[in-house]
């Protein structure tokens, strides 16, 4: 077989060769290329009927070898230049010849030597190569060998289809030439191309062959704009076969197919986006194995498996995302995979342009939302409720890209902008029938279908808030229609009239913040219209303090029984809340102050909202209704309390709004909670003793013990600690709501 056989025949390593090759003059790197193919060629013309692995043979070291040769050849012609060895393997179409080899797998594992010749000859070779007809043609044919069911190649196959990704973000116009769905006949412009460094050069001057011959018959190459001139079947594109090895039981398999995949959909062109978004299935196979996931999940998953579920992560396998195996459950295995997908989707969504997000988000829209997910809410078993709505609950929780959130919302409580109407039950049947659900007769599916809705809240979407609450308060409807009705603020301007008679520095919270000398001075009678306005404010804030605080009766009270549950705990964590909420405020162009009253308004027929309605009825039967779904309503409550919007702040939070006739508020509703629980305490002997008991039993101080009226008991503990929580939530928003009162 010639001197490079024998040499292999004699255990001639590959360094050896090597250097032999680099004290060769390179007329003989040529010769020895050629030689190293003839090798490969005769094996085929020598042997016959063999079923000696591939690795058996001396075909995978000459493969070696001709790729050190190109590789060496490129380092030593520069890079505006193709090699002689170059020309050859372009011109002979040695790919096309080893894509046969490969796919007639002779001998056996060929296919495995193919894939990874043709993967380290696309990531050695710097030049570009995809844009010429002898290297993207069997590039295509590759690909259609890849993803084939029953593969013994898939860690080779997720390489090469890595590879060939890589190669196409480095130079997005070659898109073009590797799609081979039947879709995929739009063209990437190149106009920006020239802007890479190209210095205004075509592809085909990359390699100039003026010097070569043969240069007449150099191997074809395309302008960007050429589309490929074959189209190959839809089902073996470069699409299907990465959303196939996505599917891969192999973990390093699938996170290869998922790598590959967003290389293709972070490239920042708009053109690549719009191809792959319009003229290739990308957006459909996704979405459909969304579906397909979603389906294999079992009916029968219990809803505190879902809740508990570890957030998961696309690129961390399931060992390590923080489920333990004593842990796992009947059907955690599928809601990995599942929730595993959904986050790899978000996560390209975020990565991709707009156009392409936007795409894939509405097809997930309608295949998912619409198409599965709907149905499955809105049936009548109470258990495809619960789990199907703790699902989606789980499903919130994991996206986060804007465009999937928009879609979210879109589908969960329509756009309208209308103020709600009391009777309106059919302008968006979902978003009605999951507000109903807060308050359904199963205690297990109102708390789940509250837990969704604390969680759509933690979402920076100006439209969720405004569809759920703002817009029913738009026009303040709900004060009356009278001079100063509710506009609390407006007792602090400037133009307020002071009787000359009042004597503000005797009173003792006055003097003791400016001393009597200070107040006495000519500067300070100069300002003393704005030292009123911060006196009374400062008053407004002590009995705003004092309201929700003395709220609960004395008797009803346990936080001065145990150490550690002062109202004070409440602050830091109502302060981080505020914090998280202010940062979306950056785009929603909220209102710095409140709206003035129009009397052209009518309040007759005020609205809270079916939201707010639902919210307001549960809180009124807080002393009937068990512990973990008073927790769920007093935390949704609070969620939106944190929120400044200044209309929203003087609904739930200024107990001293004069309410239009028939309207509540929030405070209203826990003045007629607080009536009922003075009712009921006077006939229950040693109540107080029986309150902390309770309160000392859910903190695990006391063991159980058969005490009666525990969800009264349980409800009062609740009660006491919501309004310690709206009281450190005001004092939070205090700063901001000082502003805003002096601003009007």
């Amino acid at each position: 077989m010639g001197r490079v056989t024998s040499s292999y025949k004699t255990g001639r390593s590959a360094t050896d060769q090597w250097n032999m090759f680099c004290r060769e003059p390179p007329v003989n790197l040529l010769d020895s290329f050629v030689d190293h193919w003839k090798g490969i060629t005769n094996y085929y013309i020598e042997t016959t009927g063999q079923t000696r692995p591939v690795k058996q043979t001396d075909i995978p070291w000459r493969l070696k070898q001709m790729l050190d040769i190109l590789v060496y050849e490129e380092a030593q012609q520069g890079q505006e230049e193709m090699g002689p060895c170059m020309e050859y393997l372009l011109q002979h179409k040695l790919l096309e010849t080893l894509c046969t080899l490969g796919k007639a797998q002779y001998p056996p594992g060929m296919n495995q030597q193919v894939l990874v010749f043709f993967s380290k000859i696309l990531v050695q070779i710097q030049k570009p190569m995809l844009h010429i007809l002898n290297v993207y043609r069997p590039v295509q044919k590759l690909v259609r060998l890849c993803g084939l069911p029953g593969s013994q190649t898939e860690k080779e196959e997720a390489q090469f289809m890595f590879v060939v990704c890589s190669r196409v973000k480095q130079d997005p116009y070659v898109l073009n030439y590797i799609l081979e769905d039947n879709h995929s006949k739009r063209s990437i412009s190149t106009s920006e191309d020239t802007e890479k460094g190209r210095s205004g050069e075509t592809v085909s001057s990359n390699y100039p062959t003026a010097s070569d011959p043969a240069s007449t018959s150099s191997p074809q190459q395309h302008s960007p704009t050429d589309s490929p001139s074959t189209i190959f079947p839809a089902n073996a594109g470069l699409i299907h076969v990465l959303v196939h090895l996505s599917r891969s039981q192999k973990s390093r398999v699938a996170l290869k197919a998922f790598e590959s995949l967003l290389l293709l959909v972070s490239i920042p062109k708009e053109d690549t986006a719009v191809c792959l978004a319009e003229s290739t299935p990308l957006c459909q196979l996704l979405a459909e194995r969304l579906c397909e996931l979603f389906s294999q999940l079992p009916a029968t998953l219990e809803p505190a498996d879902i809740h508990s579920f570890p957030q998961t992560h696309w690129n961390v396998p399931f060992s390590q995302s923080g489920m333990q195996e004593s842990q796992s459950f009947p059907g955690s295995e599928h809601m990995e995979n599942f929730f595993a997908w959904l986050d790899f989707l978000d996560h390209l969504m975020r990565e991709a342009p707009k156009s392409l997000a936007v795409k894939l988000a509405k097809e997930i829209h309608h295949c998912w939302l619409v198409g599965v997910l709907q149905h499955e809410l809105l049936q009548m078993s109470e258990m495809g409720v619960l789990v199907n709505t703790a699902l989606l609950c789980c499903s919130v929780r994991h996206i986060q890209s804007p465009a999937m959130v928009e879609e979210l919302v879109s589908f969960l409580l329509g756009r309208q902008t209308q103020s709600e109407q009391r009777l309106d039950t059919e302008s968006h049947v979902l978003r009605y029938q999951l507000i109903e659900h807060c308050d359904h007769i199963s205690d297990e599916i109102s708390i789940t279908t509250l837990l969704l809705f604390e969680a759509l809240l933690q979402k920076p979407h100006r439209e969720i808030l405004f569809n759920l609450v703002l817009r029913n308060l738009e026009n303040r409807c709900y004060l009356t229609r009278t001079l100063g009705g509710g506009d609390d603020c407006r007792h602090f301007t400037d133009t307020d009239p002071v009787e000359e008679n009042e004597e503000l520095e005797e009173d003792p919270f006055f003097t003791d913040m400016y001393g009597e000398d200070e107040f006495n001075s000519s500067e300070q009678l100069l300002h003393r219209p704005q030292l009123i306005r911060e006196h009374l404010f400062k008053l407004y804030t002590v009995v705003l303090f004092c309201s929700f605080l003395c709220l609960v009766p004395q008797e009803a009270k346990t936080s001065q029984h145990v150490q550690g549950a002062r109202y004070e705990t409440y602050v830091h964590d109502a302060h981080e809340q505020f914090k998280e909420c202010t940062a979306f405020l950056l785009d929603w162009d909220w209102p710095e102050s409140l709206k003035p009253t129009e009397l052209s308004v009518s309040s007759s027929d005020f609205f809270e909202g079916h939201f707010l309605k639902v919210l307001f009825d549960r809180i009124g039967r807080i002393l009937e209704q068990p512990y973990e779904l008073n927790l769920q309503v007093t935390s949704v409550l609070s969620r939106l309390a944190v929120f400044p919007h200044p209309h929203l702040h003087e609904y739930l939070l200024d107990p001293y709004i004069i309410l239009a006739p028939g309207a509540r508020s929030l405070f209203s509703v826990l003045i007629r909670v607080i009536g009922e629980l003075m009712q009921r305490i006077e006939v229950i002997p040693n109540f107080t003793e029986k309150l902390v008991h309770v309160r000392r039993q859910l903190m695990g101080l006391d063991g159980e013990s058969g005490v009666d009226h525990m969800p009264l008991l349980k409800g009062v503990i609740i009660l006491e600690e919501f309004c310690k929580e709206l009281a450190a939530i005001a004092f939070v928003k205090l700063p901001q709501h000082e502003q805003q009162c002096n601003q009007i």
